[in-house]
């Protein structure tokens, strides 16, 4: 029996879900679970404290390596909560406002990650297309209110989200898809019209990923353009292995999303298993996989990670 509130015509709590069917299973499932987390908090938690400790890396590379570090870490916090709450103690329902919380944390920080990676490719674009200016252009004030204008705009873009779900009259059931709260989850239990939810909800995609995504092509083919006019291929090579991280984090962060956009379009006939699966590659695989990539391919965290379990070992 489905309880609500008595202001308004809401579910007291949603009931969430993680793998239907497996529920025997849960105390199984939660060891991967466990083990992304674990991996993302000391992977980005280590970036985080090598670039902070040393002085010599507090370079605007570095600086927005932080930022992004430091929004993964708010990400896996966003969900963390509720997935393991259901898969350890298979305690699935979550109270109304707190679902809106989780909602509104989770597609912020999504939102975030998006505007870091789209400064991280101006940093790129000015090393190498403006080197000679890249320190009097990427000063560290600058880069504070880049970060700060990256947190007011996603913020903000994502403040009506809360409001335009508790418009809606929720009466579809509390059940949702996934062992988190998202908007468009909320949004199809409500027996109302959700054409502004929609029209607003595909108006912030644009303006976020849409844009971000079109500005950081761009900037990658003017890169591409002045790497290919320089005749020293040597130079080539160094520029291009200063950008490899970077493309990676962006593949790593883009295409679960375009892959799970066109699964909810095309793949309908799909199992829920796959859209299940593709849903949690949305959320784990960018704050596990970042810190890793740039451990490994960028050459002064590589070092200092070895330095540390060099003087760990001896």
């Amino acid at each position: 029996m489905m309880d609500f509130n008595s202001t308004s015509f809401h579910p007291a709590t949603f009931q969430l879900t993680g793998f239907p069917g497996q529920e025997a299973a849960y105390h199984w499932i939660s060891i991967p679970f466990c083990v992304l987390y674990i991996t993302a908090m000391v992977g980005n938690c280590t970036v985080l404290c090598i670039i902070c400790a040393d002085r010599h890396l507090h370079r605007p590379m570095y600086l927005f390596l932080c930022m992004l570090s430091v929004n993964d870490l708010g990400m896996s916090l966003s969900t963390l909560p509720t997935v393991l709450s259901i898969f350890f103690f298979d305690a699935a329902d979550v109270p109304f406002d707190a679902c809106l919380a989780q909602m509104f944390s989770i597609h912020s920080f999504s939102f975030m990650e998006s505007g870091i990676l789209l400064a991280m490719s101006l940093d790129r674009f000015v090393a190498i297309c403006d080197p000679l200016h890249y320190v009097a252009i990427l000063t560290n004030p600058r880069i504070v209110r880049i970060g700060l204008a990256i947190v007011i705009k996603s913020t903000s873009m994502l403040f009506p989200f809360p409001f335009l779900i508790k418009r809606l009259p929720i009466c579809k059931g509390n059940v949702l898809s996934h062992a988190y709260c998202l908007h468009p989850d909320m949004m199809r239990l409500a027996c109302a019209d959700t054409t502004v939810n929609n029209i607003y909800g595909l108006f912030a995609i644009l303006v976020t990923y849409g844009l971000d995504s079109v500005f950081i092509i761009l900037s990658y083919v003017k890169i591409l353009r002045t790497v290919f006019n320089t005749s020293s291929h040597e130079q080539r090579l160094t520029a291009l292995n200063t950008c490899v991280s970077h493309i990676c984090a962006v593949l790593l962060f883009y295409v679960p999303i375009i892959a799970v956009s066109v699964m909810h379009r095309f793949g309908k006939n799909a199992p829920g298993l796959v859209h299940i699966l593709l849903s949690y590659a949305y959320l784990f695989v960018p704050p596990v996989l970042n810190p890793i990539v740039y451990s490994v391919k960028t050459r002064e965290i590589r070092k200092r990670i070895s330095r540390i379990f060099s003087r760990g070992v001896m």
